[in-house]
C-alpha cells in the first residue's frame, strides 16, 4: 500500500459513447485497483469520483466515503453518461466544486495534495489547455491517462510538468489493468522522509515528491516548518473558566480563588460556606467571604463589641408595626401618631381620613434625566403620602397624574381610579421618562387635557377648587409663561415646588397669588421638609376678584386641609431619610470595625 502521506484524489472519467460497455467496466476495475492500494481515511487518503461526457455528474465526493468497500459499491452503480466528450468541463467542475473544502478538500495550509487523474478515450469536445492551466495552478495535480483512441497533444495539455511523469498512453482498454500497477508507483513515490534529513521535531509526512513536519497534539507548528510550540489553550479566551485558566499541553484546567472550590462543571466557582461549618457563634445570622465569616444582626437591631451577639435599638425598625403614618419608639415598645389635625383611630394604627372638603387635584411630576432615577422614587412615596390623606371617590376628591421631560405623558387623568389603592399602585407603576425638561408643554397639556370635563374635572359651577401642583428640578427648556398665565386665569390654584437645579423666577410664574405663599425651594431631595412652610394657610382669594373666587367656606377649607397635609408629608419623608442616613452611618462603621479585625487576623 501506498503509505507516503495522505492525499485528496479525484477520478475524473470519461462515459461518452465512444466508451463501450465492457471497456467502461475496465475503467471500473483500474479506479478500484488503485484505491485498493491507498491507505483510505478521514485522515489518510480520501478520493472522489466524477464522470463526464456532455455533461458533468459527481458520484461521491472527497468527505462521502472513507473506506474501499463503500468507494467499491459507489463506483460500481455507475451508469455511464454516454454522450459527447466536454473533457475542460469536467477539469473546470473539479477545480470549483469537487477540490473544494466544503465537498471534502483538506484547506490549503494543511499541505495535503489535491490529485486530480484524467481518464479518457477520444479528443475533446471543448477547450481543454486554459481550464488546466488555470486548475495547476490552483494547486491541482493532474495525471492525464489516454487510452486507445485519445488525443496525445490533449493529454499533454492537461498534464501537470514534468510530462513524462504525469502522461500516460495505454493502447487499449485489456491494458490499463496492468498499467495500473505502474501508475500506483508514479504516485506513491519514493518516501521523502526516509530519503532525507527532515528535521521535524514531531513528525514527518512524506508527500508525492515532498515532505511537510506536523506536531504532537497539543502543540503547534511554528514559522520554520520544523520546530513546535505548545499551544496556549486559555489564549482564546473561550475556556469559560470563571476565574483562573491554566493551559497544560494544548487543553486547559480551571482554578478558583482562595477562598472558593470548583464546582462539578468544572469551571464555575462557589464560595466556600465557612457558616456551614456550625461554630461561628452569631445570635442572628453568619455570613461567609472568602476566608472566613461574619455575624450581621437582623433589621432593628445592633452588633455588639464581641461581633456576635445583638440588641434591639429602635422597635419600629425591627418590627411591623403597622402604624399609617408614623411610628414612635420608645423603652421596649412603640406607638402610633398621626399628623396635626388627625385622629388615631380605634385600632391604635389608622387615621382619619380628610373629610373637611374636596378638590380636583393634578400633580404634575419632572421626569427629566436631570431628577436620577433615586430621586424619582422619593418624589412617588411624595405623591402616594398625599394620596393616602385624601378622601378619593368620584364624588369626593380626585386625583389625576402627569410626567414630563421633552414630552408629556398622562400617566392617569382625574377619572380613572375611584379609590386611594389604585391610585397608589398606579403611582409605584410609573416608570421614569429622563432625557428633557419641557414645563411649558406640561402646563400647556395640564389645562387643555387634564382639567378638561374629558379626563374627569368637574364642571366650573360645582366650585370644586381645581389644584395644579407643579414639581421640578431645573431650567424649562420651553417658555412657560403664557401657560402658566392661562392656568391661573382658567380657576387653576397652581403650586410649585422647585429643588435643585430650579429656576426661582420660573417658580413665581406658575405659581397663583400671592406668590410667596404657593412656591418653595429647596437645594437637594433630601431636605423636602420646608418646600412648603412658607405657604399660607389663608390660600382663599376674597370674593369678587377674578374667575378663581371660591363662593364657599367649605372649599376654602378644602385647599388648606390639602396645605397642611403636604407639609405633615414632607416631614415625614425627611424624618425617615434622618434614620436612613443614621442606620447607613452606624453600618458604615460597623463594616469598618470588621475590615480591622480581619486585618488582625492576617
Amino acid at each position: 500500500k501506498c503509505r507516503t502521506g495522505p492525499l485528496d484524489i479525484v477520478f475524473v472519467i470519461d462515459s461518452s459513447r465512444s466508451v463501450r460497455p465492457f471497456e467502461f467496466e475496465t475503467m471500473r476495475r483500474f479506479m478500484m485497483d488503485i484505491i485498493g492500494n491507498l491507505d483510505v481515511g478521514p485522515n489518510a487518503t480520501r478520493v472522489g469520483v466524477i464522470q463526464y461526457s456532455s455533461q458533468v455528474q459527481n458520484i461521491f465526493s472527497l468527505k462521502t466515503f472513507f473506506t474501499r468497500a463503500d468507494m467499491e459499491r459507489a463506483i460500481n452503480s455507475i451508469v455511464p453518461l454516454a454522450q459527447g466528450t466536454m473533457t475542460g468541463l469536467a477539469i473546470q467542475y473539479a477545480m470549483n466544486v469537487a477540490f473544494t473544502t466544503q465537498e471534502g478538500a483538506r484547506p490549503p495550509h494543511k499541505r495535503i495534495p489535491r490529485i486530480a487523474i484524467v481518464v479518457t478515450d477520444g479528443r475533446p469536445q471543448d477547450r481543454v489547455t486554459e481550464v488546466a492551466t488555470q486548475a495547476r495552478n490552483a494547486g491541482i495535480e493532474i495525471y492525464a491517462v489516454g487510452i486507445q483512441r485519445a488525443d496525445m497533444n490533449s493529454l499533454r495539455a492537461m498534464a501537470s510538468p514534468p510530462l513524462e511523469e504525469h502522461v500516460f498512453l495505454v493502447e487499449s482498454f485489456e491494458l490499463i489493468q496492468q498499467f495500473a500497477k505502474q501508475f500506483q508507483d508514479k504516485l506513491c513515490g519514493v518516501d521523502m522522509c526516509m530519503e532525507r534529513e527532515h528535521g521535524c521535531q514531531h513528525s514527518c509526512i512524506s508527500t508525492p515528491g515532498s515532505f511537510y513536519c506536523e506536531c504532537n497534539p497539543g502543540y503547534r507548528l511554528n514559522v520554520d516548518g520544523k520546530t513546535c510550540s505548545p499551544i496556549d489553550a486559555c489564549a482564546d479566551g473561550r475556556h469559560g473558566c470563571q476565574h483562573h485558566c491554566v493551559s497544560v499541553r494544548g487543553s486547559y484546567s480551571c482554578r478558583c480563588r482562595a477562598g472558593y472550590y470548583l464546582s462539578q462543571n468544572k469551571r464555575s466557582c462557589t464560595l466556600i460556606d465557612y457558616c456551614s461549618f456550625g461554630n461561628h457563634s452569631c445570635q442572628h445570622e453568619c455570613v461567609s467571604i472568602p476566608n472566613g465569616h461574619y455575624c450581621r444582626c437582623r433589621s432593628g437591631f445592633t452588633l455588639q463589641p464581641d461581633s456576635k451577639s445583638c440588641r434591639a435599638t429602635d422597635l419600629c425598625n425591627g418590627v411591623d408595626h403597622g402604624c399609617e403614618f408614623k411610628c414612635v419608639s420608645t423603652e421596649g415598645s412603640y406607638h402610633c401618631v398621626c399628623p396635626e389635625g388627625q385622629q388615631l383611630q380605634a385600632d391604635g394604627k389608622t387615621c382619619s381620613k380628610c373629610g373637611a372638603g374636596h378638590v380636583d387635584l393634578v400633580m404634575v411630576i419632572d421626569g427629566s434625566k436631570s431628577v436620577r432615577p433615586q430621586n424619582f422614587e422619593l418624589v412617588k412615596q411624595f405623591v402616594n403620602r398625599i394620596v393616602d390623606l385624601l378622601e378619593v371617590s368620584p364624588h369626593g376628591t380626585r386625583v389625576g397624574l402627569v410626567q414630563y421631560s421633552s414630552r408629556v405623558r398622562t400617566e392617569f387623568p382625574l377619572n380613572k381610579y375611584h379609590s386611594a389603592d389604585e391610585i397608589k399602585k398606579a403611582v409605584m407603576d410609573v416608570e421614569y421618562m429622563e432625557k428633557g425638561t419641557m414645563t411649558g408643554l406640561a402646563l400647556k397639556h395640564m389645562v387643555e387635557h387634564s382639567f378638561s370635563e374629558l379626563e374627569g374635572a368637574r364642571p366650573l359651577s360645582h366650585n370644586i377648587p381645581r389644584i395644579g401642583l407643579v414639581f421640578t428640578d431645573g431650567r424649562s427648556q420651553d417658555d412657560i409663561s403664557e401657560w402658566a398665565r392661562r392656568a391661573k386665569e382658567s380657576g387653576i390654584v397652581m403650586f410649585a415646588v422647585g429643588v435643585g437645579k430650579a429656576v426661582e423666577e420660573e417658580l413665581r410664574a406658575i405659581a397663583s397669588e400671592p406668590v410667596e405663599q404657593h412656591f418653595s425651594y429647596s437645594a437637594d431631595f433630601t431636605t423636602m421638609t420646608h418646600l412648603v412652610e412658607n405657604f399660607s394657610l389663608n390660600i382663599c382669594p376674597e370674593e369678587g376678584k377674578g374667575e378663581t373666587e371660591i363662593r364657599s367656606p367649605c372649599e376654602c377649607e378644602a385647599l388648606v386641609q390639602f396645605q397642611t397635609n403636604t407639609v405633615a408629608i414632607l416631614q415625614s419623608l425627611t424624618e425617615k431619610n434622618i434614620l436612613w442616613a443614621r442606620s447607613l452611618a452606624q453600618m458604615t462603621a460597623r463594616l469598618e470595625d470588621l475590615e480591622k479585625q480581619i486585618a488582625n487576623k492576617k
